[in-house]
């Protein structure tokens, strides 16, 4: 079988769907591995270092229609999709969910219904990271987790590099500094790593989420829990916080302001799956925090959780406060990024592989494919609430 992985870096994309280390592993297996020259660049990888792992170079035109497998992070465009053949395995996120942000957002019928509908019509097996199911067995295969992981270290220490003033406390000749004050919004894994980060550099921290298991985890960590009372709460099956009324919205909002304004750094990590991010923080929060205070908002590409955050940049409000909305923070950190990414993605290969037919076994009902596959033999083969197909 024929693996080949895309080179999809440009713009502010810099990871990869396959490392060196990766392609040994699945070179093993007995898969025949290429890749698109140029795939590591932005993680500091070389086509040397991929050759010398056992994976060959091969030119996009040439791979494409004859690959059995093809690994990639962010979504192939429609035209590329039409050009791989019947029955190729497509691995990597696939955007299951286009999130129509509102009037000034591109329609969810355009580019990335088309996208999904190639998929269908070239007869791909569309399996999506997204909707990896939160189980202990599909855990080693967990994209959305590993990458937030980094995000949330990347959002502390990237906040720590714009902030005028240091995080632990120190005591000088001259006097003593007071730690940084840091609010994280959301406890989920990036929140959980914002707070070990912020805690290990030895700031102050705050914690808020709406799931009371959350906050005992937060609580276990070092940081102090802000307990706002918003009725009834809870999670999704799969572990993500359930989407509020707009009357909890508003209560956390209240409940937050205070905290928002006496903190150094505020970050907010709160997404909703398949759903635009709910907004925490408006600008009348905003301007009550003082001059130099950082806001990071992961959740910048999919709405934001901060009122006047401009996604994929850095913007300085009149009062001082600076925004970062940067896209995907984890490509800040790209040779981590890619190796857990390009593992995850492996991990999933390896779990499938008969090494005596040296061929992927595919069973429909087998928990792990049936959450994660999006498409299969030229049809939706699970639920996609955007366009009601299934």
């Amino acid at each position: 079988m024929l693996l080949y992985a895309l080179n999809e870096v440009a713009g502010d994309e810099t990871r990869a769907s396959l490392t060196p280390d990766t392609a040994k592993k699945l070179a093993a297996l007995g898969l025949d591995v290429v890749f698109e020259p140029g795939l590591g660049g932005g993680a500091d990888f070389s086509d040397d270092d991929y050759t010398a792992a056992g994976a060959k170079p091969m030119p996009r035109d040439e791979a494409i229609p004859a690959a059995d497998i093809v690994l990639h992070l962010t979504p192939p465009p429609a035209e590329l999709i039409r050009r791989m053949k019947r029955g190729t395995l497509s691995l990597g996120f696939l955007a299951p969910f286009p999130i129509h942000l509102g009037p000034g957002d591109p329609p969810a019928e355009t580019a990335e219904k088309a996208r999904l509908d190639a998929l269908v019509e070239a007869g791909l097996t569309g399996i999506s990271v997204e909707m990896m199911p939160r189980s202990t067995l599909a855990q080693k295969m967990d994209a959305i987790s590993s990458q937030a992981n980094l995000a949330g270290y990347v959002a502390v220490t990237l906040a720590a590099s714009r902030m005028n003033k240091i995080l632990p406390m120190m005591m000088t000749p001259s006097g003593t500094i007071s730690p940084a004050k840091v609010f994280i919004i959301g406890v989920g894994v990036a929140g959980l790593q914002a707070i070990a980060t912020a805690k290990r550099l030895g700031a102050r921290v705050t914690a808020f989420d709406t799931r009371a298991e959350a906050l005992e985890q937060a609580e276990s960590l070092g940081a102090k829990a802000l307990r706002i009372d918003l009725g009834e709460t809870g999670a999704t099956d799969q572990g993500y916080a359930k989407e509020l009324t707009p009357e909890q919205i508003a209560k956390q909002k209240a409940g937050q302001a205070k905290v928002c304004a006496e903190s150094d750094i505020v970050i907010c990590t709160a997404k909703l799956f398949g759903r635009p991010a709910p907004r925490l923080v408006g600008k009348d929060v905003v301007s009550t925090m003082r001059s130099g205070a950082i806001l990071v908002d992961l959740a910048a590409e999919t709405g934001g959780n901060v009122e006047g955050v401009v996604p994929g940049e850095e913007t300085v409000t009149e009062n001082g406060v600076r925004l970062i909305g940067h896209r995907r923070l984890e490509c800040l950190v790209a040779r981590d990024a890619s190796a857990m990414f390009a593992n995850n993605l492996a991990n999933f290969i390896d779990h499938f592989w008969d090494k005596e037919t040296k061929t992927l076994k595919y069973d429909p009902e087998d928990p792990i494919l049936k959450g994660a596959t999006l498409t299969r033999d030229g049809q939706f083969v699970n639920k996609h609430p955007a366009f009601g197909k299934s």
